[in-house]
């Protein structure tokens, strides 16, 4: 298929190369033009000096760029060059509003679009093994699928447009939960005297157990957290989650209260650091 990529971060780069590497003809767009050469001279595909090029006649253009306004400013630029019929996936994480907004622009443009928030970190995009969790036209979804499915181990629709987002929010929900868990259970171990490791070898295999234990227990004990998720970025999404459970009622205590724990790591300069650094403002080590 004719493909479009706007936004090469570190989740988007790989994204579309796993496109490329399928076979697809694929041109990219980003708003930092190295980026976008980068990508090309990596994989056989295009980079465009504007969006409007990247999506001239494609059959999908798909986004993963900052926030609702990149993404309305990235669409108002290249919907009218998408081919007739056209569809948009957007991997942006943003409010369900956004999307439904996008929806009803591309539907009065002859055009369609899924709003298609990824969970799996950097790590799961250059493995191809994002979970996507859809909001959309059925039939759209059907189309965009298969394609998806080059860079994700899971794809589901969850319901209209924005109902893909509003999952990605509950995704972060249990996250931020978890993770302020597992950063006082580390605490907890290292002020009784136990060792990190064999608590967790202990736990592990029961109730206990989850991703993020698995994937983050050691790097905590480490103190190391240059890596993953930034807390900008939860943050960011954080303001989504509590935005909408403002408008539709929701109780979230952990979740607010959890917010505010990130701000306090922002302050201590820790806006870079993977999410899991909620212990360091238990401990009150500062890099």
């Amino acid at each position: 298929m004719k493909l479009a990529f706007a936004g090469l971060g570190v989740m988007g780069f790989p994204m579309a190369g796993h496109l490329a590497a399928a076979g697809h003809e694929v041109s990219v767009f980003n708003r930092s033009p190295e980026k976008a050469r980068r990508w090309a001279a990596t994989h056989k595909g295009r980079a465009c000096e504007s969006a409007r090029m990247a999506a001239q006649d494609a059959e999908i253009l798909f986004l993963c760029v900052g926030n609702d306004d990149d993404v309305r400013a990235v669409a108002a630029e290249a919907l009218p060059a998408l081919a007739a019929g056209g569809l948009i996936v957007d991997h942006t994480t943003t409010s369900a509003r956004l999307a439904r907004e996008m929806a009803a622009l591309c539907a009065a443009e002859g055009r369609a679009f899924i709003d298609a928030p990824v969970s799996g970190g950097q790590a799961g995009a250059e493995a191809g093994q994002l979970t996507v969790m859809c909001g959309g036209d059925k039939g759209a979804f059907e189309r965009a699928r298969p394609v998806i499915d080059h860079f994700a181990k899971a794809v589901r629709l969850m319901g209209p447009p924005g109902a893909g987002q509003l999952t990605k929010m509950v995704n972060q929900i249990c996250i931020a939960g978890l993770v302020q868990g597992l950063s006082e259970g580390l605490h907890f171990a290292r002020r009784a005297g136990l060792d990190p490791a064999e608590v967790y070898e202990a736990i592990s295999k029961g109730a206990a157990q989850s991703w993020q234990m698995d994937n983050r227990w050691k790097t905590m004990a480490e103190d190391r957290f240059d890596f993953g998720f930034a807390v900008d970025w939860m943050r960011k999404d954080l303001g989504l989650v509590l935005d909408e459970a403002a408008a539709n009622g929701a109780r979230l205590d952990v979740t607010r209260l959890v917010d505010g724990f990130y701000a306090e790591l922002q302050a201590m300069g820790g806006g870079r650091w993977d999410t899991s650094s909620l212990v360091k403002r238990l401990e009150g080590r500062a890099e």
